[in-house]
C-alpha cells in the first residue's frame, strides 16, 4: 500500500478547500464572471455601508458624504480592477500573489495574518450590528447569547467553500432586495426629521469641503482598501474566456454598489430619520421583518469575511509553521475570534482599528499594482510570473517588505496627527503612493534578484502577467 505523504495531503486539501495553498489549477477557473460577481455582492450588500453613509452625513455632511463616496469608487474601482485580473490570470490570491509580487515566502506571511485580522475585526463590527438590531426588538435576550449564536451560525456555511457560497449568495440576493426596497418604502412613509433635501442637510459649524470632506475621505480609507484585495479571492476561478469582462464587473461593480448605492442610502436613512444606527433603524421601519432583513446581510457578508479570513490564516500557518490542517478548521478559528472581539467590545475601538487597517490595506494593493504594472510589466525587472513554491523563493523581498514598512509606518503616523491636518485625514491616500514610489525605487536598486532563488520551468505561459 502506497504510504500517504505530505504532498498528498497539501493536494486533497486544495480539492476541499478551495486551492488555500496553491494557484487554481487552468481546468478549475471554470466560474463564470456572473456567478463571481454575485458571490462579492455578499461584500456590497453589507449594512455596515448604511451605518458609514448615515454616520457621515450626520457628522460631516450629506455633500461632503457623497463627495467621498465617489472618491472610494474611483480609487477602490481602479485597484480592484487591476488586482481582480492579476488574480484570474494567474490563479492566485492576494496572499500567494504576495509572495511573488514583492514580498518572499515569510514577508508575504506577515501580510496575510494581518489581512486575516481584518477580516476577523469586520466580522466582528457586522455581527454587531446584527445583533444590536435583535437586542432592539427582543431586549430581554441578553446580548452575549445573541453574540454566541449569530457568531456561530456562519461557520456552517462555510463548511463547503465557494460552491457553497456561489448557491447561498444566488438564493438570498432577490431577499435581500425585496427588504431593501421594503425598507425603502417605509422610510418614504416616516416623515422626515429634516425638512429640506437630504443632500442640502448640514450640521451647524460645518462646511462643504475643507476638514469636513478630509474626514470624510479618511473613513472611507478604512474599508475601501479591503474591497479590492477581497476581490482576489473569488477572480482566480474566473473563467479563461470571461477575463475582459469579469475583471471590471468583479473590480468595480461592487464598490459601485457598496459606496454609491448602499452608502448612499445610508446618507439618506441617516439625514432623514436621524439616526446613524442602521441596526436601530432598520428594525424600527420594519420591525420583526427588519430584524429579518438585518440577520440576511450579515450573514451574506460574514460568510465572505469568514471564507477571506480563513484563507489568510492558512497561508500563514502554512508558511510559517508548516502547519496545514486545512481551511475548514481555519473557518472555525475565524468564526470565535470574531465571537471574542464582540465580547470584548470592539465597536469601541472602531475608529482607532480602521485607521491602522486602512493604511495597511491601501498601501498592500497599492504595492501589488505598481509591482506588476510598472516593475515587472514596464521595467521588465523580476519574472514575468507569480511564483508561490517556498523553494524557488526567497524568505525576504526586501521590495514589497521594505516599502510595506516604511510606508505604512509614516502614514499611522500621519494618521494620528504628527504630520498634520491634512495628512491625519489623507494618511492612508498618501502611504498607498509613497509605497508605490518605493516598490519603484527598490526593486530598481536592488535589479530583482530577490523576487526568485529559482526559476519554475512548469508555469503555465498563459500565466504569465508580463
Amino acid at each position: 500500500m502506497r504510504s500517504v505523504t505530505s504532498t498528498d495531503h497539501k493536494v486533497e486539501d486544495n480539492k476541499s478547500d478551495d486551492y488555500s495553498l496553491d494557484r487554481v489549477p487552468r481546468s478549475k477557473r471554470n466560474m463564470g464572471w456572473l456567478s463571481i460577481t454575485n458571490i462579492t455582492f455578499g461584500i456590497a450588500t453589507a449594512i455596515f455601508y448604511f451605518q458609514m453613509g448615515s454616520v457621515m452625513a450626520l457628522q460631516f455632511g450629506a455633500i461632503n458624504a457623497i463627495i467621498s463616496a465617489v472618491y472610494a469608487i474611483i480609487v477602490a474601482g481602479i485597484l480592484g480592477t487591476f488586482i481582480a485580473y492579476l488574480s484570474a490570470k494567474s490563479g492566485m490570491n492576494v496572499n500567494l500573489l504576495s509572495r511573488g509580487g514583492g514580498f518572499g515566502y515569510i514577508g508575504a506571511s506577515l501580510t496575510s495574518f494581518i489581512y486575516a485580522t481584518n477580516f476577523i475585526m469586520y466580522c466582528a463590527l457586522e455581527g454587531m450590528i446584527l445583533v444590536t438590531a435583535v437586542h432592539a426588538f427582543i431586549p430581554t435576550i441578553p446580548e452575549w447569547v445573541l453574540i454566541i449564536f449569530f457568531g456561530s451560525i456562519v461557520i456552517p456555511l462555510n463548511w463547503f467553500g465557494i460552491k457553497q457560497l456561489d448557491k447561498l449568495q444566488k438564493w438570498s440576493l432577490p431577499l435581500f432586495f425585496i427588504f431593501l426596497i421594503a425598507a425603502i418604502f417605509m422610510a418614504t412613509r416616516t416623515p422626515s426629521l429634516y425638512e429640506g433635501n437630504f443632500w442640502s442637510y448640514m450640521p451647524e459649524g460645518v462646511q462643504v469641503g475643507g476638514t469636513a470632506l478630509l474626514l470624510c475621505i479618511g473613513m472611507q480609507h478604512g474599508i475601501m482598501g479591503l474591497t479590492p484585495l477581497l476581490a482576489s479571492d473569488y477572480a482566480r476561478f474566473l473563467k479563461p474566456k470571461d477575463m475582459k469582462i469579469g475583471i471590471f464587473a468583479i473590480g468595480f461593480i461592487p464598490q459601485i454598489f457598496c459606496f454609491g448605492v448602499m452608502g448612499g442610502l445610508g446618507i439618506w436613512f441617516g439625514v432623514r430619520l436621524g439616526e446613524p444606527n442602521p441596526g436601530v433603524y432598520i428594525v424600527l421601519l420594519l420591525g420583526v421583518w427588519g430584524v429579518l432583513f438585518t440577520l440576511l446581510t450579515q450573514v451574506r457578508i460574514n460568510v465572505t469575511n469568514i471564507y477571506s479570513g480563513s484563507l489568510s490564516l492558512a497561508s500563514f500557518f502554512e508558511n510559517i509553521f508548516k502547519f496545514t490542517p486545512g481551511r475548514r478548521f481555519w473557518v472555525v478559528v475565524t468564526g470565535v475570534s470574531a465571537i471574542i472581539l464582540m465580547l470584548g467590545g470592539i465597536v469601541n475601538h472602531l475608529q482607532a482599528v480602521m485607521t491602522f487597517q486602512g493604511v495597511f490595506l491601501l498601501t498592500w494593493a497599492a504595492i501589488l499594482v505598481t509591482d506588476a504594472v510598472v516593475v515587472k510589466r514596464i521595467l521588465k525587472i523580476g519574472p514575468g510570473y507569480y511564483e508561490s513554491r517556498q523553494l524557488n523563493l526567497h524568505k525576504w523581498n526586501p521590495v514589497g517588505v521594505g516599502s510595506l514598512i516604511i510606508s505604512s509606518g509614516l502614514g499611522t503616523i500621519a494618521a494620528l496627527g504628527f504630520l498634520g491636518t491634512f495628512l491625519q485625514s489623507t494618511a492612508a491616500f498618501f502611504a498607498a503612493i509613497l509605497a508605490s514610489i518605493l516598490t519603484v525605487v527598490i526593486a530598481f536598486a536592488t535589479k530583482g534578484k530577490y523576487y526568485i532563488k529559482r526559476e519554475n520551468k512548469e508555469i503555465d505561459r498563459r500565466d504569465h502577467i508580463a
